[in-house]
Order: C-alpha cells, then sequence, then structure tokens
C-alpha cells in the first residue's frame, strides 16, 4: 500500500497538460471487439483502469502494440471468446467495474457474452439493469449458471427494437449502442446519455462503418449494419481532470494554464466553478485560472444561498460534485452540495472537517459548506482515499494545508488520475509517494 506524503501550503504555478478521459476510455477500448481490423486510439491516459481493460483484451487473443504509453494499435481478428468464461477472468475483471462494457460489443459480433456475478447481491443492481433489459429486448437470452458464477447471455438472432431507457446511465448506453451496431434492422434509444463520451463512441462507430443518428441528442437511431472495420480515434481530454485543477489552483492561490483542454466538450463544467467566483480566461483551447486573493460564491437573484447538483447531461458530472465541494472551503460565502445520484459519495467530509473546514453534513446527499475566506488555513492530518474523486478532493485540501498530510490508499488516486505526483511537482506542488 502506497501514500502520498503532501506538505501545503504551496502556490502552484505553471502549465499542466489533462489527460486523455478515463472514462471515454473504458467504452472505446472495449469497442475494438467489434473489428477483426486495426483500430488505432491515441491520448489513452495511463491509469489502473484503463490498463486491466487492456490487459485484459490481450488475455482474450487481441493483438495489441502499445508505440507509445498513450497509443495502442488493437487488432481483434481472433479473440478467445472462452477465456471470458474462465476463473481468471472472473477474478481478474472483479476489480474492474468496466469490465462489463465488453459485453455489447461481445453480443454484436460474437452473438453471445459472460458477465461475471457482481459481489454482494443479485444481478438487479440498479447500475447493471440498464445493460442486461437492452440487451434482453434487442434478443438476447440471459440466464445465471450457479456453478460458474456467470451470467450467461446468447444472441443468435439480435434484431432492432425501440428502448425506453429507465436512466440516461452513460455506460448502459454504451453498451447498448455497441450491441445493437450489427443488429438487423433499426435500433431507436429514448432517454440516451448524451455525455461528450458516448457522442465519441457514436461517432467512431459511424467511422467504422456503423449508421447512427441523433448523436449530442437523447435520441439515438442505430440502422444495423453487417460489418464494422478499422478506425483511428483520438480520446477527449479528462473532464474531471480538469475540474479538479481548476479546484486546485483556486485552493492554493495558484496560477495555473490548463493546456488543450477542450473547452468545447466541457459544457456547463467553467460555468459552476465561475459560480463560486473562480477567475478564469479561455486562450484558444487553453485555460488560464489567475492567482486570486479571495473567490466569491455567488447568490441566486433573490439573494439565496446557491445550490450545486448533479445532473444528466448537459447538467453537471457527479464526478466533480466532490471538487467543487472542497474548493468552496476558502471561498467566501456558502453553498449547499446536493449529490442525488450517489449515497455516500460525501462522507468523505469528516476528513475535511478533521482539517478545519466549515461543513454540515445534513444526510447522505446534501452538504452545507461555509468559507473560511482564507481568514484560517486547513491543518494536514492522516487520512485515507475512500474512492476516485473523494481522493482527489482531499489531495486538493492537503495541497492547501498548513503543514504534512498523509493521504493513504491511493491506489484509489492511481485508478482515475496519471502520474498526478509527478505532474504535481512540476507545477510546484511537494508530494511524494511513500511505501507502507
Amino acid at each position: 500500500m502506497h501514500s502520498f506524503e503532501v506538505t501545503g501550503g504551496k502556490k502552484l504555478k505553471g502549465e499542466i497538460i489533462p489527460q486523455g478521459a478515463k472514462n471515454e476510455a473504458l467504452q472505446i477500448i472495449s469497442a475494438v471487439l467489434l473489428t477483426p481490423e486495426a483500430v488505432t486510439i491515441t491520448n489513452i491516459p495511463d491509469i489502473l483502469d484503463v490498463n486491466l481493460l487492456i490487459e485484459l483484451l490481450g488475455d482474450m487473443n487481441v493483438n495489441i502494440e502499445r508505440p507509445q504509453r498513450d497509443t495502442c494499435i488493437f487488432k481483434a481478428d481472433n479473440v478467445n471468446i472462452d477465456y471470458l468464461h474462465s476463473e481468471t477472468f472472473r477474478k481478474k475483471s472483479g476489480r474492474l467495474r468496466g469490465s462489463v462494457m465488453l459485453a455489447g460489443p461481445m453480443l454484436s459480433r460474437f452473438r453471445k457474452a459472460f458477465i461475471p456475478k457482481p459481489g454482494g447481491d443479485k444481478i438487479g443492481r440498479r447500475r447493471l439493469d440498464t445493460h442486461i433489459i437492452g440487451f434482453e429486448k434487442l434478443g438476447a437470452t440471459f440466464n445465471y449458471h450457479a456453478e460458474d458464477g456467470f451470467f450467461h447471455l446468447e444472441a443468435p438472432d439480435l434484431r432492432g427494437c425501440q428502448l425506453l431507457l429507465d436512466e440516461p446511465s452513460v455506460t448502459g448506453t454504451a453498451n447498448v449502442v455497441m450491441a445493437s451496431a450489427m443488429a438487423k434492422g433499426i435500433t431507436t434509444i429514448y432517454n440516451a446519455a448524451c455525455e461528450p463520451y458516448i457522442q465519441q463512441l457514436c461517432k467512431m462507430l459511424n467511422r467504422m462503418g456503423a449508421k447512427i443518428s441523433g448523436i449530442g441528442s437523447n435520441l439515438l437511431v442505430i440502422d444495423g449494419v453487417s460489418y464494422l472495420g478499422g478506425t483511428e480515434h483520438r480520446m477527449l481530454p479528462d473532464m474531471i481532470e480538469i475540474g479538479s485543477f481548476i479546484g486546485m489552483a483556486a485552493m492554493t492561490q495558484g496560477d495555473i494554464t490548463i493546456k488543450n483542454a477542450g473547452i468545447e466538450h466541457l459544457g456547463i463544467i467553467p460555468d459552476k466553478f465561475k459560480q463560486l467566483g473562480i477567475a478564469m480566461e479561455f486562450i484558444g483551447d487553453d485555460i488560464h485560472i489567475p492567482e486570486q486573493d479571495i473567490y466569491e460564491i455567488q447568490r441566486y437573484l433573490d439573494g439565496g444561498v446557491l445550490t450545486i447538483y448533479d445532473h444528466p447531461w448537459p447538467g453537471f458530472t457527479p464526478d466533480l460534485l466532490s471538487i467543487v465541494l472542497v474548493t468552496a472551503i476558502q471561498a467566501r460565502g456558502s453553498v449547499l452540495i446536493h449529490q442525488k445520484m450517489f449515497e455516500s459519495r460525501l462522507f468523505f467530509v469528516d476528513k475535511l472537517i478533521d482539517m478545519g473546514a466549515q461543513i454540515i453534513l445534513c444526510d447522505p446527499h446534501r452538504a452545507v459548506v461555509i468559507g473560511l475566506e482564507r481568514e484560517q488555513q486547513l491543518r494536514g492530518i492522516t487520512m485515507s482515499s475512500p474512492d476516485i474523486r473523494a481522493g482527489v478532493s482531499l489531495l486538493i485540501a492537503a495541497l492547501s494545508a498548513e503543514g504534512k498530510s498523509i493521504i493513504q490508499n491511493i491506489e484509489q488516486i492511481d485508478r482515475g488520475y496519471q502520474q498526478i505526483d509527478t505532474r504535481l511537482r512540476q507545477i510546484g506542488a511537494s508530494i511524494k509517494r511513500i511505501e507502507g
């Protein structure tokens, strides 16, 4: 187990380049299974979750060349389907929730797939319902085999259908899109997720020969084709990392330029940070966050306290609520953070309170942050990272705090942020990775 040792209070200054988008990578890399031809993907983030998925594809006999760490050439012309039914796959895929993304392309091209039983309860956990119901409506059968611990999906005759998703799940939409790309007839997906990641996937599939319309809306129409070919694809910059750097600059009174930020794909993310009072300039495709002594949280026109909440795209992504929350700690004013989609994601605030933050945790979904206005600094403590986004929020707090902090369980941070300690040292952070 590794930890970060952070000495806070240093103003970060310089340029930083965001990694490729983690959430895009998992579905784009899974999509290489749709064709026996070569698919070249660039701007791949060099992080644990993505590298594990690439490793899984290699175990399936997908030929992989990696001329650079951010570039892979995949050729799935000799896929070992039976590997997906092996004990090795069951154990390895259990470390990566995103492995369910393999099911859609496997059903589409090979007409069968295997999903290991998730730990804990039955398959009806909400995060998989959208995937499974979509597959079944396309004609797949779905059965659990207790003797091997796998859910077996078979679809000798996938046919287009009309789908109304019960929730605009990003991964669920992506999986159903991939499953229907080579189904017979037309599939319509209403209440589809329309995040930039889904748009990227659909554009990539169209370059491979798919016929998908409605890209960017919540109504996708897929006219099934009989074959998909190779292509090249470049991933977007990671919007979550960009938001993290904006918050980090504000909290440390830094002066940071985020290079090649893909501003046109960020939606309302910059506006939400502006609501916290954070100044930023857009210079071409770069975002410059200048040093600010004080940033003041806006109020509503009637004087009410600002509420920032998550919502499906084009609303505010839930992955950045933790970042917004920690950034508000040193602001002037108050804000209510409302995490609607996930329970327990706000429970890390007890560590921020231990550091000296003024936060009221109302319930598992809501927290009120009362800004300190830099009248007092946070103090360094020892803490543990509970998940990817909370882990980086704690790192931002540690970078702004007085004294030394130890952040344990940083494997969670490494799952989503590429060499974050090395890159932050380049802009002035005092952070080192320690073992034990």
